[in-house]
């Protein structure tokens, strides 16, 4: 993947960055720990009444995939502050949908993977910024379109993908038991 002049956008007002990041490097993963703490306590509160313990962390964390969120078949992103600080905002990954038995990556496809904001970031358009970086992403891998599953608690998120033009579509996961709605979108 080239870096077309996109991969820095700017957000007005917002001071925020987002730009490509390796998945693998320490600031990356300190987001991806968070977001998988941000989505584990959401669902043990709704479910058990309870917030995530350590074990359960742990566990969900050696079984959550990212390394296909890198070149030449993926992309992440992340959002600094432009305040000087480094301090990160969020993160996003996209990363071509395996065609299976076709042989290989299916580059008309990408899936949207590990969107997260920090609450202290929420509210102020980085999500949608994020979002928009990641379609750019999917189209310099050459997809034409991108898609995504959820769970129906993330009312937050599931808000934000129908605003910017994504659609309810059939189930298209069979072995991720907290997928519980789906979207896709065409990428023009």
């Amino acid at each position: 993947m080239t870096a077309p002049a996109r991969d820095l956008l700017r957000v007005p007002g917002g001071g925020w960055v987002v730009g490509p990041a390796v998945v693998g490097a320490p600031d990356s993963l300190a987001l991806l720990r968070d977001y998988l703490v941000d989505v584990a306590d959401r669902w043990f509160l709704l479910h058990e009444g309870r917030t995530s313990t350590p074990e359960e962390i742990e566990a969900a964390w050696q079984a959550m995939p990212c390394g296909d969120l890198a070149a030449p078949t993926g992309a992440f992103l992340v959002a600094r502050s432009t305040d000087g600080s480094g301090r990160l905002g969020g993160c996003v990954g996209v990363r071509l949908v395996d065609a299976g038995s076709a042989g290989g990556p299916d580059a008309t496809v990408c899936e949207l993977k590990r969107m997260f904001v920090r609450p202290e970031a929420r509210g102020s358009g980085l999500a949608a910024r994020l979002l928009s970086a990641a379609e750019d992403a999917a189209r310099d891998l050459g997809a034409t379109s991108i898609r995504l599953d959820t769970r129906l608690d993330l009312v937050e998120a599931r808000a934000l993908y129908t605003r910017h033009g994504y659609a309810e579509v059939p189930c298209f996961t069979v072995d991720d038991p907290y997928a519980e709605i789906w979207y896709a979108k065409p990428l023009a």
